[in-house]
């Protein structure tokens, strides 16, 4: 070893990471790939982060109960990345179980959670559902990474706990409203839990807030493919054009917007998944600030439900069958993220134009047409 160097390892910092001196210039040297849960993984966002994990050389491994996806999307992710990641099958509300999966899984360098439901309306009609899904299965991968010593989180959260936010574009400092749904209420209860515990733990966290996610991987081998009737707007687009769907309902038209329609900040969903990435890699190199951190992931502007439907018909070249409908309950009027913090300490900004989100969700659809 060269002459003036120093090394130690601090029990406090996770496997493989290593700080080291050569005179007084500091590096912070790993020397190996990250092991990563991602909970719901082969879920819409799950999928797509997990191909960006695997593309920078991760090693993943999901849990996901395939309640609202498929063990097929394994395959597709290993078309894309060279790699199947394992994948078990089981429900995270099962403590035992994910007791289980933790000391059987030694080495864990952290946690990406996705996996909980997240249907604005359908939260409404069955908040109990909600309530006992998103939250014991977070509290178990807590109590499990405590015990387990897996001391990184970064969680999948939603701008839905500003509910309907006092100012735009919203800042992380924006005072959290009554959320106007179980989900959202969910989405924030989950982040008090995490800023509770964390501390008493040793975990630290990142909390994402993301917008609206949309779009497809530009393979057109993963996408957004809820089982039933879709939730959000874009599936719905889309199998409405293939013809799986007689016509797309527009959920008012009499909101206070330039055109009548609720404005969300909408985000490619390959940029959100990056997101997640640089999220994990900077808890692995003890970059963190605050505990936790909490970052806003959109691209700082909004575009209303009509825009969505004309960005679709200019990619595709299809007129869109739509029918204006009342007000769904629980929905906001309009919102859209400040993005200056995620750019400045994360490094991350969305790239994707709005007719990219929608020319990607289209090609996905015409994918699963022709299998």
């Amino acid at each position: 070893m060269s002459r003036g160097f120093t090394g130690e390892k601090s029990p406090d910092w996770p496997t493989g990471v290593y700080k080291v001196s050569f005179s007084s210039v500091n590096l912070d040297f790993k020397f190996r790939r990250l092991k990563i849960l991602v909970s719901g993984g082969t879920g819409y966002i799950g999928s797509h982060t997990v191909v960006e994990l695997q593309q920078k050389g991760h090693e993943v491994v999901i849990v996901d109960n395939l309640c609202n996806s498929s063990a097929g999307v394994i395959r597709q992710i290993g078309k894309i990345t060279g790699t199947e990641p394992l994948l078990e099958v089981f429900d995270l509300t099962d403590r035992h179980r994910v007791e289980d999966f933790f000391g059987r899984h030694a080495g864990l360098d952290g946690v990406i959670h996705f996996a909980a439901f997240k249907a604005v309306g359908e939260s409404v009609q069955k908040p109990l559902d909600y309530y006992r899904n998103n939250l014991v299965s977070l509290m178990n991968i807590l109590e499990a990474m405590h015990q387990q010593r897996v001391l990184h989180l970064v969680f999948s959260s939603s701008c839905t706990v500003y509910g309907q936010p006092e100012s735009l574009p919203v800042t992380e400092e924006a005072p959290l409203q009554k959320a106007l749904s179980p989900y959202g209420n969910t989405k924030r209860i989950s982040e008090e839990m995490i800023a509770d515990y964390a501390p008493l733990s040793g975990i630290k966290a990142v909390l994402l807030r993301y917008f609206n996610p949309i779009g497809a991987h530009p393979s057109a081998l993963i996408g957004e493919l809820p089982l039933g009737e879709p939730n959000n707007l874009l599936p719905y687009i889309t199998q409405t054009a293939i013809g799986k769907r007689a016509a797309l309902s527009v959920f008012g038209a009499d909101y206070n917007t330039p055109d009548g329609t609720a404005i969300r900040d909408y985000i490619h969903v390959c940029d959100l998944a990056n997101a997640h990435v640089l999220a994990m890699e900077r808890l692995s190199k003890l970059q963190q600030q605050q505990k936790p951190e909490v970052f806003n992931l959109g691209t700082g502007h909004g575009n209303s439900v009509l825009e969505v439907i004309q960005s679709f018909e200019r990619v595709s070249g299809l007129k869109l069958n739509y029918r204006i409908t009342d007000r769904r309950p629980g929905d906001i009027e309009q919102v859209w993220a400040d993005v200056s913090l995620a750019e400045s300490v994360l490094g991350w900004k969305a790239v994707s134009s709005l007719d990219e989100m929608t020319r990607s969700a289209w090609n996905w659809e015409k994918y699963l047409a022709s299998q």
